[in-house]
């Protein structure tokens, strides 16, 4: 294993000191307990939004603080969720009395635990709400998950739920958004290669040279089948279609496309995916109003990509397009 660490045991932690030293406009971090925090929170009135999950995601959760989306992120170790010890924590530090809303992905770890940091808020006078992100057509059931896993959609959820707190939406209204979201996106992924986790030394799992796994997870979870590999194209056709029949998509709607990288994957072999995807739906009928290409949610330098698509209405392109500062999202500030 070559990495460019110092000791596995303090990756997460120097990781995070070092995100904060390189964002100081954005972000304040909380070392004891670990989180990220925007500078500025919490924002007086506005709804608080907060995510974590397993560091090996990069640039989630951390990379999202910020202006029009979250106003902090929590990371446990690589691959392992948060605590209710940081999570609580971050929830008061971002509650200006308007309520805050945990945007969680589907993973039993990540669920117990920020069910049972909202419970304590909620005892210290914080309402909490949660958004359950649950976007992964591979599997209904796997070891990590009671139903399908949280993925790419999770990058959507925050954006779109993080610019409706930042126009003032009270706390319902922020949580509605965020599921709708949720209920609208579907994604699928796939693994060329596995990822080496810091402490474990070892490739997380095993796949011959001309093997590639379909419906991989975020943490290297199995997937729907694995088979030998296969062009560009065919294998883009192999994760589209699962996501385009769950969705149901008619023609004439207006989607949101987005293919995300693993950690390493090239961009160029993203686009590659990218330019089938939107022929395929381009054939099928649908409009693609806005798309999203390159590493947002990853799994340590695991190759492979995964595509997501989110069925757009006039309110959610809206919510997509405003203002966002954030250390891997910015554009209209």
């Amino acid at each position: 294993m070559k990495k460019l660490i110092n000791d596995p045991k303090s990756v997460v932690d120097e990781s995070v000191q070092g995100f904060g030293l390189a964002h100081p406009n954005l972000v304040k971090v909380n070392t004891d307990p670990l989180f990220v925090i925007r500078r500025t929170a919490p924002v007086p009135g506005k709804v608080g939004l907060l995510s974590g999950g397993g560091s090996g995601h990069e640039p989630l959760h951390a990379g999202y603080v910020g202006i029009g989306m979250l106003d902090a992120a929590v990371p446990g170790a690589v691959f392992t969720s948060p605590t209710p010890d940081q999570i609580l924590p971050a929830t008061l530090a971002v509650s200006s009395g308007a309520g805050v809303v945990h945007i969680v992905k589907n993973y039993t770890g990540d669920v117990l635990n920020f069910e049972m940091a909202a419970e304590l808020a909620e005892a210290e006078g914080v309402q909490v709400r949660t958004v359950l992100v649950n976007d992964d057509v591979a599997v209904e059931d796997s070891l990590y998950t009671a139903g399908r896993r949280g993925v790419g959609g999770t990058v959507l959820v925050e954006k779109i739920a993080g610019a409706a707190a930042e126009r003032g939406d009270d706390l319902d209204a922020v949580t509605e958004i965020g599921r709708r979201v949720n209920a609208n996106v579907r994604t699928m992924g796939v693994a060329l290669a596995a990822c080496t986790v810091p402490h474990a030394g070892v490739p997380s799992f095993e796949l011959a040279d001309s093997e590639v796994e379909i419906g991989i997870g975020i943490h290297g979870e199995p997937g729907r089948h694995r088979i030998a590999m296969e062009s560009a194209d065919s294998i883009t056709e192999r994760l589209l279609e699962p996501v385009l029949a769950d969705l149901q998509l008619r023609s004439g709607e207006k989607v949101l496309l987005f293919v995300n990288g693993m950690g390493g994957t090239p961009l160029s072999e993203l686009y590659i995916v990218y330019r089938h995807a939107a022929a395929i739906l381009d054939e099928a009928g649908m409009i693609i109003e806005r798309s999203l290409v390159g590493n947002y949610i990853t799994a340590l330098e695991m190759q492979g990509c995964s595509i997501s698509v989110l069925r757009l209405d006039d309110e959610l392109t809206a919510l997509w397009d405003a203002p966002v500062n954030t250390a891997a999202l910015r554009w209209g500030i």
